[in-house]
């Protein structure tokens, strides 16, 4: 993903979590992450370690400061049941990873350069705002 994103303009920022728990963390700004920018666009691959996607994405859009960041879920799955839950946990949207790398860096730019430069969002998640971008 970050080498998808690297010829973006204008450049963005993105900050991997290794699991659940530390995407909570991150977006909530706990320990390490306390003066970490909230990101712009969060991409939630649907299969994290620890904490459940399906419970990160509900938490997020439980949170009155967190809801108003697009969620993108991003997996492999393009079974019905996926689909269907990620939407009635408020995903913004749902892609399915492609098997190839050129499609993959294609479907990562083209959701990007959407949400970040196409769709009007609620800057930052509230009164921030930011040089560049940032995404989960």
């Amino acid at each position: 993903m970050q080498e998808a994103l690297r010829g973006v303009k204008p450049p963005v920022s993105i900050h991997v979590a290794t699991d659940g728990e530390e995407a909570l963390r991150y977006l909530r700004r706990q320990g390490e992450f306390k003066s970490f920018p909230r990101p712009n666009l969060i991409f939630l691959d649907f299969n994290l370690p620890k904490a459940s996607s399906r419970d990160v994405l509900r938490e997020i859009k439980r949170d009155e400061d967190l809801r108003v960041i697009p969620v993108a879920v991003f997996t492999t799955s393009e079974a019905e049941r996926d689909i269907r839950n990620a939407y009635e946990l408020y995903a913004n949207c749902y892609l399915r990873k492609p098997l190839d790398l050129d499609s993959f860096f294609e479907t990562i730019v083209l959701a990007a350069q959407f949400w970040l430069d196409v769709a009007y969002t609620p800057t930052g998640a509230k009164e921030e705002a930011f040089e560049r971008p940032h995404l989960l």
